[in-house]
């Protein structure tokens, strides 16, 4: 199985990118607009149909072994949207017939 590089952020994250944010909110719709208008990768086919889809998260208690837990843990904030990665690959690779439950 190839790796894969997988990027975990929340709104509690405190790394910062290299954005320069206090100049992208200075910016006007004209000034967004041309600069989208001079990007050659843009295009707005299938942008117009768009649509955010949250999917719902369950709060439960469930029991893991402490190393697994730990070893989750260690890799910083963001361990449970990584064990439910984790535990949604699983359960794809087992909805397409890769692996037995």
């Amino acid at each position: 199985m190839k790796e894969k590089n997988i990027t975990v952020v929340s709104r509690d994250d405190q790394r910062r990118g290299r954005t320069n944010l206090e100049k992208l909110r200075k910016l006007t719709d004209e000034e967004i607009e041309a600069s989208i208008a001079d990007d050659p990768d843009w295009t707005e086919e299938g942008w117009s149909d768009a649509v955010v889809v949250v999917p719902k998260k369950q709060p439960i208690s469930i029991r893991i072994d402490g190393d697994v837990l730990d070893f989750f843990k260690k890799q910083g904030a963001g361990y449970q949207k990584r064990i439910n990665a984790v535990l949604r690959s699983y359960m794809d690779a087992v909805r397409k017939g890769k692996q037995r439950a």
